[in-house]
């Protein structure tokens, strides 16, 4: 029963697969898939078309539906109902999918093929199908022979792993619920069910485990991961919160040796808090419901509710005891080996995690500084963590943080109190399972066995899209990603390889390559960055944000196509990516904090120290936390620079996962993927019941309409051509003509009977390959035929049925009649008295009773007769059955013979195999010594190994310590750089204040007359200041520059640097490459080891077969001894019952002769006569019985034989097999000696290699040699000139000084004017604040609005006139003020006007959403007709393929007609061979009768002879004892002669196969001689050589392509000429197209222009801010222009309208063509006419839908300048706000000024001095500055010399290299030319065995001269004895009696015949 149950789950019923109604229906109504909102997709069927939508039929309640065209799917044929394999489905897309995975589900099959995928539906139940019997069913089964299942693809990647020694993967992904875990663990059953290791007794008790068997441990590991890492959610009540990939390793006979478990992004989250109505992980229930109580004690537990953590506190799975599984979960620790005392710590540490959450802060009540006012879960967390409570709450309430280079204190709020415990608490729990999970694997690893290949288990979340998708959705979406690129690309690899194997044409496309660029988005590390990358970046940045990152991101990935921003501002999603399975919104909120997972370090370090050595080794890479500190205090630091970590710290989560990936991604590569892809079918958990929206999205995340996209590219359906000539030959009947023809050409004549389009379908070597849809087609056509055939033959058998009820119906008529004649002649005769006398005496004559008797005896006599025949027939068969057993026999003796010569040829084979047994001893040894010095070599090379990964990690070290340095150099080159732009602020504002001083003093002299002379004393004095200062600036400028080349030069030494790192890459990957080559080769003599070992083993077990098969052949002799003498017996036998046969028949006869005289005689006569028959009886049943029993003992002897030939066949099979098995060893060994040939090659080839690698890094060298001395040059340069401007800044100050002199000179008499100047002063003060504030605003415009810089250029300019204009501005004050009411009212009408340009603004972007919606409806519509174009010329082809077929059948009936008078002609042809035959004959009975007459007459010459034989029969009775002597001796040397001329043969046979096997191996020398010569002079020739050869091959190559090209072309133009008016119609097309290509090129230029348009508009809208009238001109030019829009607008509609309409008139006429096409399929010439036409039409049509096209495209090109213009007006509308803004500002400061301008005079001096002193500070700090750079750039120097210097010993040593690989050549070399010593002495023995052949061909022709003499005589010798033993058995005859029939004298007379031709052969002889 359960067998039966399993496979109700496992196989589908064919019955209701091969139902005819349902193919009836499918045919009949069309049905096609229609989508519904509550089952996804109906079956419908097709009723009416009206132009763009279809009425439909719903099949479920008939209702009929109007649909869009485009909506509707294809429906596959009734056959492919529930297929197994949705690859082979003909129709590929979302609903037939949809409905085989329904179909099947509901049928209780959950597991079902997609291509490579293998999906599985959760059946929320137990099924029978994971039994022993099933694992058993598809062990070592292909997956094609037995229903999916796991266990199908589990067996095939175990089997294939085996075979080709390749890793193999299983990746299981899925939604959570899907069923992941439950399908690995069935993998896991089946894999160690399969492949668990039989150990030996003696191994057993070497390493007896504690613990238990590796699969057992293998096993238990998975509810270990399961109670750590599993827990219950809404969706699943087992649900794994981590990715797994199990890699479970073999060794080479396929037995587990080890384990190894990586995990992938635990969610640790779910330690502390859960969602409702779900738990957090399994092992918190298991403890608290499980321990014991003295365990609860130790682990300070408490009840559920008392926890925190635990948030819903205890919620149950139904189904599930978490106390037993507490049990369980201990006994498989056990069974992994873990101790107590890690079990106890373990829990502790889980108990821990629950305590953490119980731990309470509250705030102060006058500060935010967090308090703990209980201690109690405080000290439960410290006694069992091992720690100190004091320590622990101050490094949580007030922890130590380095500020600067000193530790300070800090006070934590309640909130980052509360965040640093739930951080502790998920890294403790994470830490714990990462360390279990190393655990495990510890456990699991075993180095005995080494593994030879391995199977990877990958269980990992499957495409995640929720409402919002946070930075977890990202890392699970991007790996599914990536797994798609590699199922892509294994999948078309695959496709493409068996289109390769099967031969057929095809171009290769990487489907990889269609998810590169959202993985690029994702990953991409540089130009430009990718999203994770600009996580990363920002992590480093002080005071980044999720908002920033948002804003980077969109800045950076901005135009990525599959990259969108959220388009309206109100969105909660932050951006949104266009994956594969859809688009995602991504939300980034505290991305930067889950990227760093900060961790308080002061904890952490607390628990390094810990008592515990449990929790000390959990934590013991405390010096890799990122510490709270160092996030808090991000926003604090001023650069970068000062969140600059140690080495080998602060990697971020992204960058981790990454390299998890990257490394899980390169094994997946290197292994070959098996893909299963869970479905969950409801959220509900029940079992039968499939939500179809849920499914179909859940096929689109996993890929799998995806992958069937990328079969639709191909041709994914494929028949064999059996099967596709039986099932659709019925569509081409006669076309294959009669007898037996090649799958292939029959498939290749029913295609083109078919006339099928080329690009359909393609041939291949064993199959027929189809597009999609095609097989779809060829049913119909089948079906049609199927139900004609049908209903012809229902007409036949109806008519047939109706005749022989007609014809039965009158037999019934004249039966009627008869009976009603004869009834009525009854009634006549009935009264007639005579009649009466009639019938009552007839019965009492006796006369009629012995005619009765007489025909009785006659029947018995014949009878007997029969029998008697019968019995000679039975004889006569036993005699030729005894001849033909005769036959046997010495057909057997002959294979006895051929059995000795092939044993001795066989112990001579061994003779020959135990001499190259000890020749191959002896090379073994030359081996063994090679071996060992290969060994030295290697232990060499492995020192030297060594010493290079020194020398490697030592220059990593080296690097991590540059890039430090290199970092450093950086933030410190930021830091320069911010100081340089300060400085240049400082000379901004000082060029400012010089230009304000001079201005102020121009004033000045009009007021103070008196200072005339000394201000321009003064002024000179500035002057030659400003003189000096020039000087600096060139000077600085000057530096600039050099510092600039330096840079060019450190980043050309860095480049070079790079260069020979990369050779030095290049040089370790050589290396590496040379050791592989060793390991390979030292792989290949352990496995020429190992197969020497197994010949050896064969050779043993072949001698046992032999001596075997000896002794079954001396028993089977013996046996046919015995045989020959039961045959002699019954021969005896045999002769005897002849002679009683012929006595009886003698007697028979006479008594024949009585009874024919004694036939009237009396009652006695009567009474003797049943006395003879009753003997005669009795001698019969005695006949009867020794027939049978002969005829048992001939089956038996027949039975005898049968078995003895049977063992001699099979003895002769396992005789060839050995012969097979040395001939197959032999050629292993000249394929190995083969390979060490091509390694040899290809050593010498990477010697080649690596001499041009060095010539290489010479040159190189050189070359940095060279550029080294420049930079040493250019360096001494620099010191020069610093030490010119060191003088020149000493000369500088000594100026300075003395005008400071000169200025306290000029204090005194400045003291009147510095109440002046003051004020000026302050003044000065405030405009350069102004200005900073100004330029600080310039810039942040700047970054935001590039379009604006020019404008804002402009207003500086203006604002310098402003300041010019100051002695003007009290006149102009007023005018100012006019200006700027008139300025409020026109502000106030452009405000007005904004809003109305909003609202036209709004009411353009719903015109414009309007229209693209039209213009994806007329997308949508120009596919659709597209698609009906291909249907139409589809109908077209249909239509032409009848007009064909018409033209066929016309050609069949004119050769019917011909073959009919072919027949009648060769019927005429038969009647005169039929009279010429009879004529034949009748001369051929004529010399019949002839040969009858001479026959008589030779008869009686016999009979004279018989006498005359007679009488010489009697003189030898008399000497017949001699001659029986002489005869056995005679036979004597005859066997002798036989055997020696057996031995003969066999030697003769050996030398003849030794000279074979010689001239073999001379020849196989020979061919690898020249083999080896013609490559080396391949290799000496040149790439020069090569190339030119690609280069012609391409010539030759294209000029095939070119003349398939024109065969093509003329065979196309010759037979199809309406072809061509299509295809010249697709060109105007495609001129039209591309016409309107340029047009839309001329529409971007236009663009272009009119882009450059509006930059001149922008600049009037500068010139109208000087003159603010000009605004309301624009605006109402802006009006205009929005009227004009609208205007277009309008246009546009009725333009749309228009093309609607035509579209319309389109639709309809393409309506009335169709029905045109239905009704003209009669007529040949119409449909041709009609054809035209409608080609004619379809282009007129295509124009205008063209043209349509393009009208729609310029109108959304104007709509988006418009809106272009738009968003330009309004930006420049805000500008002239913020200038208003600005110009008042300005008002009011410049009345402060001129208020204040007297106070400030009196400063001036002040001023200028803090000037003259700020310049020459600033100067002296640039030159500090440029020192600093100079010192950097000699160190930056100093690290380039010493990386030159090591890429000087790397050189070295890779010359050293070279020069042992030179040795090792060299070596290579002399075991060449021993190889070559070797071959010529084969030569000789090559020579001396031809020579010894030579001798053996004499001898053999001297055997057989006497072969044949000893064959004569030993014929003649055999006819003498044959006629002797006649002339024997002639004498020992009895002598015949004169009653004998004729017939037995016929025998004599043959006997007698007979053997006077034997007398007469003898005497010839003699």
């Amino acid at each position: 029963m359960t067998q039966r149950d399993a496979e109700r789950y496992l196989y589908v019923d064919k019955n209701l697969l091969n139902n005819p109604l349902t193919q009836a229906d499918w045919a009949a109504k069309k049905l096609v898939w229609v989508p519904s909102d509550r089952s996804g997709f109906e079956a419908a069927s097709v009723k009416e078309e009206i132009g763009e939508e279809a009425i439909v039929e719903l099949v479920e309640n008939s209702k009929k539906v109007k649909i869009n065209k485009d909506d509707i799917q294809k429906m596959n044929p009734p056959k492919f109902s529930k297929v197994e394999d949705m690859a082979e489905l003909t129709c590929l897309n979302e609903a037939s999918v949809l409905h085989n995975l329904k179909e099947r589900y509901y049928s209780g099959l959950i597991y079902t093929y997609s291509g490579l995928f293998c999906v599985v539906i959760n059946p929320y139940k137990n099924l029978p199908i994971y039994t022993e019997e099933i694992v058993e069913m598809y062990k070592g089964k292909k997956r094609h022979e037995l229903p999916p299942h796991i266990y199908a693809i589990t067996d095939t990647a175990y089997r294939s792993m085996l075979q080709d020694r390749e890793d193999q993967s299983i990746l299981c992904t899925g939604e959570s619920g899907a069923g992941k875990t439950e399908n690995t663990k069935k993998v896991i059953q089946y894999l160690a069910h399969v492949a668990s290791s039989h150990k030996s007794k003696k191994e057993q008790q070497s390493t007896v485990l504690a613990y238990g068997e590796l699969e057992k441990q293998l096993l238990q590991a998975n509810p270990i991961l399961e109670a750590f890492g599993n827990a219950k959610t809404v969706k699943n009540d087992n649900s794994s919160r981590f990715g797994k990939f199990i890699r479970i390793n073999f060794d080479v006979n396929g037995y587990i040796v080890g384990a190894n478990i990586e995990t992938y992004l635990l969610e640790k989250s779910r330690a502390i808090r859960q969602a409702k109505d779900e738990r957090t992980f399994h092992i918190f229930y298991y403890l608290l419901s499980g321990a014991g109580e003295h365990l609860k004690t130790d682990l300070l537990l408490e009840g559920y509710n008392n926890y925190k953590f635990v948030s819903n506190g205890h919620i149950t799975i139904p189904g599930q005891q978490d106390r037993e599984l507490f049990q369980e979960t201990m006994e498989a620790f056990k069974i992994m080996g873990i101790s107590g005392d890690e079990l106890i710590a373990m829990l502790k540490v889980v108990s821990a995690v629950l305590q953490f959450g119980n731990i309470i802060f509250k705030k102060e009540r006058n500060t935010d500084q967090a308090t703990m006012p209980e201690n109690t879960a405080a000290q439960k967390v410290c006694h069992l963590l091992g720690i100190h409570v004091t320590d622990f709450s101050r490094a949580i309430l007030t922890p130590r943080i380095k500020v600067g280079r000193d530790y300070v204190q800090k006070a934590q709020t309640k909130e980052q109190a509360d965040f640093a415990v739930e951080a502790l608490a998920k890294a403790t729990y994470e830490r714990l399972f990462r360390w279990l999970v190393m655990r495990i694997n510890k456990a699991l690893d075993r180095t005995k066995r080494q593994g030879a290949s391995f199977v990877g288990i990958l269980d990992i979340a499957g495409f995640e899209i929720f409402e919002l998708n946070s930075f977890e959705q990202l890392c699970i979406n991007y790996t599914n990603e990536k797994l798609q690129q590699l199922f892509n690309h294994t999948m078309f690899i695959l496709e493409q390889e068996e289109y390769q194997r099967e031969g057929i044409e095809w171009n290769f496309i990487d489907f990889g390559l269609d998810l590169q660029p959202c993985i690029d988005l994702i990953e991409k590390s540089a130009s430009p960055p990718g999203i994770l990358a600009l996580l990363d970046e920002e992590c480093w940045f002080p005071k980044a944000t999720d908002k920033t990152f948002v804003e980077k991101v969109v800045q950076e990935q901005g135009t990525h196509p599959k990259f969108q921003k959220p388009k309206q501002l109100k969105d909660k999603a932050d951006f949104c990516i266009m994956h594969y399975a859809g688009k995602v919104d991504y939300k980034a909120t505290e991305w930067l904090m889950k990227n760093m997972d900060p961790l308080n370090d002061n904890i952490a370090s607390l628990l390094h120290q810990s008592s515990d050595k449990f929790i000390a080794d959990l934590w013991r890479d405390v010096d890799r936390i990122v510490g709270l500190d160092q996030v808090v205090d991000l926003s604090h630091a001023v650069l970068p620079g000062t969140f600059k970590t140690k080495r080998g710290m602060f990697r971020t989560v992204s960058q981790l996962y990454k390299e998890q990936l990257s490394k899980l991604m390169a094994t997946l590569r290197n292994t070959n993927p098996n893909f299963v892809r869970c479905i969950i079918p409801n959220h509900e958990k029940k079992s039968g019941k499939l939500e179809a929206h849920l499914v179909l999205e859940q096929l689109r995340c996993n890929g799998v309409l995806e992958g069937i996209r990328i079969c639709r590219q191909g041709f994914p359906n494929r028949i064999v051509f059996q099967e596709f000539r039986q099932r659709y030959e019925i569509l081409t009947p006669n076309s294959i003509p009669k007898g037996f023809m090649d799958g292939k050409q029959a498939c290749v004549l029913m295609i083109k009977a078919l006339e099928l389009d080329s690009n359909l379908y393609r041939i291949g070597q064993s199959k027929v390959f189809f597009r999609a849809g095609v097989l779809a087609h060829l049913e119909e056509e089948r079906d049609l035929k199927i139900t004609d055939v049908i209903i012809e033959f229902q007409a036949l058998c109806r008519g047939y049925l109706a005749r022989k009820a007609f014809a039965r119906r009158q037999q019934q008529l004249n039966a009627m009649k008869v009976i009603q004649r004869n009834c009525a002649a009854y009634l006549k005769l009935r009264n007639w008295q005579w009649w009466r006398l009639f019938t009552k005496v007839k019965p009492l004559l006796q006369v009629s009773r012995q005619e009765e008797e007489m025909v009785a005896k006659e029947d018995e006599l014949h009878k007997t007769k029969e029998r008697q025949l019968l019995a000679e027939q039975r004889i006569s068969e036993i005699e030729e059955q005894n001849n033909q057993l005769n036959v046997e026999k010495s057909a057997l003796q002959e294979q006895l013979q051929a059995e000795t010569e092939l044993c001795a040829e066989a112990e001579e084979m061994r003779s020959r195999m135990a001499a190259k047994k000890q020749e191959l001893e002896e090379i073994l040894h030359d081996l063994e010594a090679r071996v060992e010095e290969e060994e030295e070599r290697c232990q060499h090379l492995l020192t030297d190994k060594k010493k290079m990964h020194q020398n490697i990690q030592e220059l990593e070290e080296q690097l991590e310590e540059e890039e430090a340095a290199r970092q450093k150099l950086q933030l410190e080159k930021v830091t320069a750089e911010a100081k340089l732009k300060k400085m240049d602020e400082d000379i901004l504002v000082l060029d400012d204040q010089n230009n304000k001083l001079s201005k102020e003093k121009k004033l000045m002299e009009e007021r103070v007359a008196e200072y005339t002379t000394n201000l321009a004393e003064e002024e000179e004095k500035s002057k030659s200041l400003a003189k000096l200062k020039a000087k600096h600036e060139t000077m600085i400028s000057d530096l600039e520059d050099r510092l600039r080349r330096e840079e060019k030069g450190r980043q050309e030494l860095e480049k070079n640097r790079r260069k020979l790192e990369g050779d030095s890459s290049d040089l370790h990957d050589q290396i590496a490459e040379l050791q592989q080559q060793i390991a390979e080769l030292k792989a290949q003599l352990a496995k020429k080891e190992e197969e020497l070992q197994a010949a050896l083993a064969r050779m043993e077990e072949e001698t046992s077969y032999k001596n075997a098969a000896i002794k079954k052949i001396r028993e089977l002799e013996s046996h046919i001894s015995e045989l020959q003498e039961d045959l002699e017996s019954e021969k005896t036998s045999r002769i005897k019952a002849d002679k009683q046969k012929r006595d009886l028949g003698e007697e028979l006869e006479a008594l024949k002769t009585e009874l024919e005289d004694t036939l009237d005689s009396t009652a006695a006569q009567q009474e003797l006569r049943a006395k003879r028959e009753h003997e005669v009886s009795q001698m019969k049943r005695v006949l009867e019985d020794e027939a049978k029993t002969h005829e048992a003992q001939i089956q038996e002897i027949r039975q005898k034989h049968s078995q003895i030939v049977e063992d001699l066949s099979e003895q002769l099979e396992q005789t060839k097999r050995f012969k097979s098995g040395l001939e197959k060893t032999k050629q292993v060994l000249e394929s190995e000696r083969n390979e060490l040939s091509v390694e040899m090659k290809n050593l010498m080839q990477s010697k080649a290699d690596s001499e041009h690698r060095r010539k290489k890094l010479e040159s190189v060298m050189q070359e940095m040699q060279v550029k080294y001395t420049d930079g040493d040059r250019s360096r001494n340069e620099l010191v020069e000139k610093v030490g010119k401007l060191q003088s020149e800044l000493e000369n500088v100050t000594t100026l300075m000084n003395q005008a400071d002199s000169k200025v306290i000179k000029l204090t005194k008499d400045y003291s009147t004017v510095e109440s002046h100047l003051q004020d000026t002063q302050e003044l000065l003060q405030e405009e350069t604040r102004q200005k900073l504030s100004f330029s600080t605003k310039l810039r942040h415009t700047e970054e935001e609005y590039n379009r604006i810089h020019e404008q804002l250029e402009e207003e500086e300019e203006a604002k310098r006139n402003l300041e010019k204009q100051f002695s003007v501005l009290q006149t102009q004050l007023s005018e100012s003020k006019k200006r700027l009411d008139d300025g409020c009212a026109s502000l106030e009408t452009v405000e007005e006007g904004k809003k109305k340009i909003q609202k036209d603004m709004e009411l353009l972007t719903q015109r414009y959403e309007e229209k693209t919606s039209a213009y994806d409806k007329l997308e949508k519509t120009k596919n659709r007709l597209q698609q009906e174009l291909d249907d139409v010329i589809v109908g077209l082809d249909h239509q032409r393929q009848i007009v064909s077929n018409l033209e066929k059948k016309q050609k069949k009936f004119d050769q019917l007609l011909a073959e009919e008078k072919n027949i009648s002609l060769k019927n005429s042809e038969e009647r005169d061979r039929a009279q010429a035959e009879a004529r034949e004959k009748e001369t051929k009975t004529l010399a019949l009768t002839r040969a009858l007459e001479e026959a008589m007459d030779q008869k009686v010459e016999m009979e004279k002879m018989n006498k005359l034989l007679r009488a010489e029969m009697e003189d030898l009775v008399s000497s017949k004892d001699d001659v029986g002597k002489s005869v056995h001796e005679l036979e004597k040397g005859k066997r002798a002669l036989e055997q020696q001329v057996e031995e003969m043969k066999t030697q003769l046979e050996e030398l003849e196969d030794e000279l074979q096997a010689t001239e073999d191996a001379k020849l196989r020398l020979e061919v690898n001689l020249q083999a080896m010569k013609a490559q080396f002079d391949r290799e000496l020739m040149g790439k020069d050589e090569m190339s030119e050869e690609k280069r012609r091959q391409l010539i030759k190559q294209v000029r095939e392509m070119e003349a398939e090209l024109e065969d093509e072309r003329k065979q196309r133009s010759m037979a199809v000429t309406a072809k061509k008016k299509l295809e010249m119609d697709f060109k105007d097309l495609e001129g039209q197209i591309e016409a309107s290509n340029k047009g839309r090129d001329e529409a971007i230029k236009q663009l272009r222009k009119l882009q450059a348009q509006l930059k001149d508009f922008q600049r009037e809208l500068d010139d109208a801010r000087n003159s603010r009238e000009e605004i309301l001109t624009q605006s109402k030019e802006t009006e205009k222009k929005l009227k004009q829009f609208e205007a277009e607008m309008i246009h546009f509609q009725e333009e749309l309208a228009a093309a609607e309409r035509a579209k319309r008139q389109i639709q309809q006429e393409r309506d009335e063509l169709a029905e045109e096409i239905a009704t003209n399929c009669s007529g040949k010439s119409l449909a041709l006419d009609e054809k035209r036409r409608l080609e004619a039409r379809i282009a007129q049509l295509e124009e205008e839908v063209e043209e349509e096209q393009t009208n729609a495209e310029m109108a959304n090109d104007r709509l988006k300048k418009a809106n272009l213009q738009v968003d330009q007006i309004n930006a420049d509308l805000s500008a002239e706000r913020s200038n208003a803004q600005k110009a008042e500002n300005a008002r009011q400061q410049f009345d402060r000024q001129n208020k204040d301008l007297k106070a400030k005079l009196q400063e001036m001096e002040n001023v200028v001095r803090s000037k003259y002193k700020a310049s020459l500070t600033a100067l002296e700090a640039k030159v500090s500055q440029l020192e600093e750079q100079l010192d950097s750039e000699t160190r930056e120097r100093q690290a380039a010399c010493k990386l030159v210097r090591r890429s000087e010993k790397k050189l070295k040593e890779g010359l050293l290299q070279i020069e042992d690989e030179r040795r090792n050549s060299d070596q290579y070399k002399d075991q060449v030319e021993k190889a070559n010593s070797r071959v010529k002495q084969l030569k000789r023995q090559l020579e001396e065995a031809e020579e010894e052949a030579q001798r053996a061909n004499a001898s053999r022709r001297k055997l057989q001269r006497e072969l044949e003499d000893t064959t004569e005589t030993a014929d003649a010798m055999t006819r003498e004895v044959s006629t002797l033993k006649n002339k024997l058995r002639r004498g020992g005859e009895p002598a015949f009696t004169v009653r004998r029939p004729v017939r037995k004298m016929d025998e004599i007379s043959d006997d007698d015949a007979e053997s006077r031709g034997e007398a007469g052969d003898t005497k010839a002889a003699e």
